[in-house]
């Protein structure tokens, strides 16, 4: 039994790293999360994944990051327990499990495949457990940049125009894979792996050489990759709290001094300029916020999602770019930064994503997991 000043904490575990070509991404994530979760409300245990999918415990974050002390853990999708087992390991066997810790909610900090894609919203639901973020079906379709497209057609909301290319076909038939990229799109054109994040992969393409590079770069994180027209474009971004009723943050907006705003611009250089609010017409104001709420919902996301969208210099339309439902959460990322000038700062939205996890949870428990035949 945990003594009276414990029970009042909500034990959060705060899952992150991953193996995901954002494994970085997520540790920064994390460490900042961490930081700023209350103690006096939160009791923090934190949960690592290493590059090979191991789950450490203990100093994890330390352990990830080049030093510090962890054990292996299994997370066991147990519905009528919500236990995190360490596991003690000698000479390749199991020697004892130790050191059950049970936890309310769940923060998975992670982005990219087998984190940001469904599959660990997957695990989490089998173990019965809440967690913040979308879930199986949001976070799949928001991850996989083709189904998100054709999710956005199909509810009559705007992309560019845009091709799909396997890898396996790029491979056996290059000489066919140019030719019908180049007479769908013109160039410039964007060669993206279909489900990673953090514009890892991607390249802009001005020209067949350059095309042929990007195919060859993006088949390399995924066997699915998403050639897709580029524009003389503004790239705005947005933040979408909530689950069935989502409110929106101000529109802010990036100036990337490179090519675009690809990860060295986001982590690494600090030479991209970002504006907050993003200079935009009353009406533009307006109608990226609702265009946002309507993405969002259009793939069932929860509790918290960055909608990127692109606005046309030369036509003034909008298009959806795509919708991140993990997006990255250090202090300086543009989610929190978005709520920040809207008002909320980044330990009252730590509260609000999991009072919004928890609800979540406590409203699908109401639900019938049963029928009987009368």
């Amino acid at each position: 039994m945990r003594d009276k000043q414990k029970a009042q904490k909500i034990r959060v575990g705060v899952i992150f790293g991953g193996r995901s070509g954002e494994h970085e991404v997520s540790l920064q994530s994390a460490q900042s999360v961490m930081q700023a979760l209350d103690p006096a409300k939160y009791e923090v245990t934190p949960i690592g994944i290493d590059k090979d999918g191991r789950w450490l415990t203990g100093d994890p974050l330390a352990t990830l990051t080049g030093g510090g002390s962890s054990s292996l853990a299994t997370l066991l999708p147990n519905p009528q327990s919500a236990a995190l087992l360490r596991v003690e390991e000698q000479a390749h066997q199991v020697m004892g499990l130790r050191n059950v810790t049970e936890l309310d909610v769940i923060f998975p900090v992670l982005h990219g495949p087998y984190g940001e894609d469904g599959t660990m919203q997957g695990l989490l639901e089998l173990a019965n457990l809440p967690y913040v973020g979308a879930g199986v079906l949001g976070s799949a379709v928001g991850m996989d940049k083709a189904i998100f497209k054709q999710v956005m057609a199909a509810n009559g909301l705007p992309v560019l125009p845009w091709r799909l290319v396997l890898a396996s076909q790029w491979r056996a038939e290059p000489t066919q894979v140019l030719a019908d990229v180049e007479a769908a799109l013109p160039y410039p054109i964007f060669t993206k792996p279909a489900n990673l994040g953090s514009s890892v992969g991607i390249c802009k393409c001005h020209n067949r050489t350059e095309l042929m590079a990007g195919l060859d770069e993006a088949s390399q994180y995924d066997r699915r990759v998403v050639v897709e027209q580029g524009i003389n474009g503004r790239e705005l971004e947005i933040s979408v709290l909530g689950n069935d009723d989502p409110i929106a943050s101000v529109v802010g907006e990036v100036r990337p001094r490179r090519a675009f705003y690809d990860y060295v611009a986001k982590y690494v250089s600090d030479d991209s300029e970002l504006l907050i609010p993003a200079p935009l017409t009353p009406e533009l104001a307006e109608a990226v916020p609702a265009l946002a709420i309507q993405a969002y919902r259009a793939i069932d996301c929860a509790g918290l999602g960055r909608v990127d969208l692109l606005l046309d210099k030369d036509y003034g339309k909008l298009y959806i770019n795509e919708i991140n439902t993990m997006p990255g959460f250090t202090r300086i990322s543009m989610y929190p930064k978005l709520w920040a000038a809207a008002g909320v700062s980044y330990s009252d939205l730590l509260d609000k994503l999991i009072t919004l996890a928890i609800s979540r949870h406590e409203e699908k428990e109401q639900l019938k997991k049963s029928f009987e035949i009368e």
